[in-house]
């Protein structure tokens, strides 16, 4: 069996901790984090080291920022998303080969800052990453694109009075802009193992969400066809929310059969 999760953790300097029991309790085979919010070199990659487990890491000071925790043998692929660029740069993709897949981890704009030069970049982000999922696709790659994808597919994914209609998580085009990837062959694994049902990812530290349950699914994991074949479970792990000084997010966890062979 393979287990890999994704965990947008609101800056790892504050969350090393939390994450470092994790490991030890879950051991991922990867681990993919968002919004690191350090610049690569200060990352606490030797500590991750120490429990067996080696760090890629895409950092800005301050902002952003993503890496990938694995226990196996790997190779970078990529430090950035084909064909999205900004200026300035902004850390928020990296991918790397690893157990027979390719693991592209993100963390998409939210869409509701920079007026409408930022929604725009929220949806060139997910024009380039239905491209490049075309292009693993069409080169017969085995993957999984996770992270924080900052939308919300369906109302379910979104508990009443959460967020604003208008919210850039809810909008149409974003919503169409998820559905391609789907409709490209990808498989959304938690709705895959749980059709129906509010199974959230994300409670805002404001207006009490988390005592209310007013949560969003904004952390997804898209697994191309032949890893969706090997499907296991998917499940958001929602006791983290609930932990001192937790981060926003909680991680989703998936496992897959082992490869056939």
């Amino acid at each position: 069996m393979m287990k890999f999760a994704t965990w947008n953790v609101n800056s790892i300097r504050q969350r090393q901790d939390h994450v470092l029991d994790y490991l030890a309790r879950e051991q991922p085979d990867v681990l993919a984090l968002q919004e690191i919010k350090c610049a690569t070199d200060l990352f606490p990659a030797d500590a991750f080291r120490a429990v067996g487990y080696d760090s890629v890491v895409v950092g800005q000071k301050s902002y952003n920022g993503v890496a990938i925790l694995t226990r196996h043998p790997h190779t970078i692929v990529h430090e950035s998303l084909p064909g999205w660029e900004t200026d300035p740069p902004q850390a928020r993709y990296v991918e790397i080969s690893t157990c027979g897949l390719v693991f592209g981890n993100l963390y998409l704009p939210n869409g509701n800052s920079g007026g409408s030069v930022g929604y725009e970049s929220k949806l060139a982000f997910m024009d380039a990453l239905a491209l490049h999922a075309h292009a693993l696709l069409q080169a017969g790659q085995d993957f999984v694109l996770l992270g924080d994808y900052n939308v919300c597919p369906t109302d379910e994914d979104c508990a009443p009075g959460a967020l604003a209609p208008d919210d850039a998580l809810l909008r149409p085009q974003t919503r169409a802009a998820f559905r391609r990837l789907l409709w490209l062959g990808l498989t959304d694994a938690l709705r895959a193992v749980h059709p129906t049902g509010a199974f959230y990812t994300f409670w805002d530290y404001q207006a009490a969400a988390w005592q209310r349950d007013s949560g969003l699914r904004i952390d997804h994991a898209l697994l191309s066809p032949r890893v969706a074949e090997r499907l296991l479970t998917a499940l958001p792990a929602r006791d983290e929310r609930g932990r001192p000084q937790p981060s926003d997010h909680v991680p989703l966890a998936v496992t897959l059969e082992d490869a056939p062979g």
